[in-house]
């Protein structure tokens, strides 16, 4: 069975609005377990079925509100938001610790082509605007009091995802999954369910890679339009998701179109940025420079247990430790050529060399990939 589904409906933009969560420059993403309901009898549908069903929906339209909890077991990171580096520097790993750890709200806005991400947290607001069709975008953040307008360069038909700390949604995260998919991958249906009172499937993906963090993936499908309403990501021997992400409130109607534009508000700091196309791969090409190619991640491998390399002109940027080696010890173990950090889901490997390694693997796996293996 060929479980591959590149197909990318107007549903998708909510991915590009949906942003990375960054450890030392990778993303790590999962979420909430579908709730059995007796009272739910969906018609049957075998594992093939369903990962079709998933994959050809088409929805171009919603509003509704998602709930994220993290819990990825990592160590005390409050030496990371300290106050020194100023707002500029500290903003952004604040939010990705927060993400990592905390729980989170969204509101979630789409219509067609034009989406809209907005996360309330500690009495601030963070908003990711997309218009695909324009190939632009923004960043808001009232906290910084900064607007980044994005634009496309470059030959790509899609803005990239700003590299800040948002919520995820959980269409990103099935589309993830099923880029993963393989002959590794074990899928079967689960218990039919109810999230934000709608009716759901339960898809269950199983890596069968013992090389991957990962132990399984649970997704609630809407019965009647295939969207993704719901997931977590459990780690391997563990007994509760480590992230779980669920919407408690969904209408598959489009939103207020005031919604979905920004115009910058009085007294923000307006940015400019020109970002690269993200299909083009991620070696030198004729349209970039030395510069760009040595500072772009490189990723080894693929599926469950694929590993991002950042080069250590990236790495350098890159820093948990904001380059204080006393931080940096304090958040990771020695191993052979260099230093870890651990969570349930995700791994990252600092190679003495100033490379830096992260994914969904062992550090023993990440180790072997540095060394060339």
């Amino acid at each position: 069975m060929d479980r591959r589904h590149p197909r990318r409906s107007p549903a998708r933009w909510l991915s590009i609005a949906g942003a990375f969560v960054v450890v030392a420059g990778v993303t790590a993403a999962v979420v909430i377990p579908t709730a059995a309901d007796a009272g739910v009898n969906l018609p049957d549908k075998t594992p093939a079925e369903l990962l079709e069903f998933a994959a050809a929906s088409d929805v171009t339209a919603m509003t509704g509100t998602i709930e994220q909890t993290s819990d990825l077991g990592l160590p005390d990171l409050s030496s990371l938001t300290g106050s020194s580096g100023g707002a500029d520097s500290s903003a952004g790993a604040t939010d990705a610790i927060d993400l990592l750890t905390g729980s989170h709200t969204a509101d979630v806005y789409l219509d067609g082509d034009r989406s809209r991400l907005q996360v309330l947290d500690r009495l601030a607001e963070r908003d990711v605007y997309v218009d695909g069709g324009a190939g632009e975008g923004w960043f808001v953040d009232s906290e910084t009091k900064t607007a980044t307008h994005y634009t496309l360069g470059g030959e790509a038909s899609t803005p990239e995802p700003r590299p800040d700390a948002m919520a995820q949604t959980p269409q990103q995260v099935l589309d993830d999954a099923l880029a993963k998919l393989d002959d590794t991958t074990e899928v079967s249906v689960g218990t039919d369910g109810r999230v934000a009172g709608r009716d759901v499937y339960e898809l269950v993906l199983v890596p069968n890679d013992d090389a991957s963090l990962v132990g399984e993936v649970r997704f609630a499908i809407d019965g009647e339009t295939g969207a993704a309403l719901a997931a977590s990501v459990t780690a391997r021997s563990a007994d509760q998701p480590a992230f779980d992400i669920a919407f408690t409130d969904i209408s598959f109607t489009a939103p207020d179109p005031a919604t979905l534009t920004y115009a910058p508000a009085s007294g923000y700091t307006v940015e400019e940025q020109t970002l690269s196309g993200r299909d083009r791969a991620a070696t030198p090409d004729s349209h970039e420079s030395g510069t760009d190619a040595a500072t772009r991640p490189v990723v080894h491998g693929e599926g469950w247990t694929a590993v991002v390399e950042l080069p250590q002109a990236a790495a350098s940027t890159a820093d948990p430790g904001g380059g204080d080696p006393a931080t940096i010890e304090s958040l990771t173990r020695p191993v052979a050529g260099g230093r870890v950090l651990e969570t349930a889901l995700v791994t990252v490997y600092f190679a003495d060399d100033g490379r830096v390694f992260a994914g969904a693997v062992s550090a023993d796996h990440l180790a072997d990939v540095a060394a060339g293996g």
